[in-house]
């Protein structure tokens, strides 16, 4: 049984989305990154549970990203779920998977949210 808080690392590059995501859901603890180009290196420190990794961002896109981190025998394991406004939440239901990675469409409500971090967790 786990003792501490669950910890989310939380890339994407809206300020607002990170902020508000990490308010909302106190049962986790966040570390939000809004650069993508230090993603990977705040996965190494942060050592998360999960990641919530945006798909487009300037400089690194979310693919680039899990990319670098399934190729870290440090990082390779940890759970990642991309965020999207690319897709609506009708398509995340019928094509479950982005590149191999399971995805949730933006903007998420909290209980889709919470909903998908559990599942993804106890995975």
């Amino acid at each position: 049984m786990r003792t501490s808080k669950p910890k989310i690392l939380i890339v994407d590059d809206h300020k607002d989305f990170t902020r508000v995501t990490s308010r909302t859901l106190t049962d986790y603890d966040f570390c939000e990154e809004n650069d993508s180009s230090r993603a990977v290196g705040a996965a190494r420190t942060y050592r998360p549970d999960l990641i919530l990794l945006d798909v487009n961002m300037p400089n690194l896109d979310g693919g680039d990203i899990a990319a670098q981190i399934r190729a870290d025998p440090d990082l390779k394991d940890i759970p990642i779920v991309f965020l999207t406004g690319m897709v609506t939440e009708e398509e995340a239901t019928k094509r479950p998977l982005l590149g191999g990675f399971p995805f949730i469409s933006k903007p998420v409500s909290r209980e889709r949210l919470l909903q998908e971090i559990e599942k993804h967790l106890a995975a």
